[in-house]
């Protein structure tokens, strides 16, 4: 009995070592996972950077070529289409001018609109000279010509025929026999192209011509009718 005591008095405690427990295979593929789902987000957004600056690089060349095309504004062109003595009507004059007569003319005037957007204009004039003086000046209202369109407006002047005969000087017999006028006409036209309220321009026309007047008792009327304009 004392022997039993004695071994089981000096059988010793058994402790328990701490044990290193590893790291699960869950937790390293959560972690390869977040990994990958980083590397994901960060490639979407430099594509997503990448497709934005190039959609931006993209529409500032198409605006820049639309620009210097479709949308830049482009001279009117304005043409004297034909003159005509719409009424001309010839009398005995005094003793300073023998003979007087009275003339009305019609100006064909086209006005053509190159640009995408529409041109308005304002009031115009076209003056008549004779001998470097005012003999007549037809008047125009304002309008608007659309986009790739052409207007015509017929404007009509009454000649202020003294001043014409005055400068002439002209005889019977010669009236008879047939004179010409050197006559010289400027109409001038303002007005402004909006292309979709972005690219405004003002437009002055000025067309000059110059024109010979044929009159006698037998024929009357216009030829070599030469003009140029310019625009400002």
């Amino acid at each position: 009995m004392a022997g039993k005591r004695e071994e089981e008095q000096v059988k010793p405690i058994m402790l328990h070592s701490p044990s290193i427990v590893p790291v699960g295979d869950d937790e390293e593929a959560a972690s390869r996972w977040r990994s990958i789902q980083y590397l994901h987000k960060r490639r979407c957004a430099l594509c997503c950077c990448g497709c934005c600056g190039a959609t931006v690089v993209i529409l500032g060349i198409t605006i820049l070529i639309l620009s210097l095309t479709v949308f830049k504004v482009k001279d009117p062109t304005l043409t004297m289409n034909s003159l005509t003595l719409d009424t001309f009507r010839v009398g005995p004059g005094t003793l300073d001018n023998l003979v007087l007569f009275n003339a009305t003319l019609v100006a064909d005037i086209s006005i053509k609109n190159p640009n995408v957007a529409s041109f308005r204009f304002d009031n115009s004039t076209t003056d008549f000279y004779y001998a470097g003086e005012t003999v007549g000046v037809a008047y125009a209202p304002q309008g608007k010509v659309s986009a790739h369109r052409t207007a015509r407006m017929n404007v009509t002047v009454d000649v202020l025929t003294d001043r014409v005969v005055k400068q002439m000087n002209i005889t019977t017999e010669a009236w008879t026999a047939g004179t010409e006028l050197n006559l010289t006409s400027f109409t001038d036209i303002k007005g402004r192209v909006n292309v979709l309220g972005v690219y405004k321009r003002d437009i002055e026309v000025m067309l000059n011509c110059s024109m010979t007047l044929e009159l006698s008792t037998t024929f009357h009327g216009f030829k070599n009718t030469d003009c140029s304009a310019n625009v400002s």
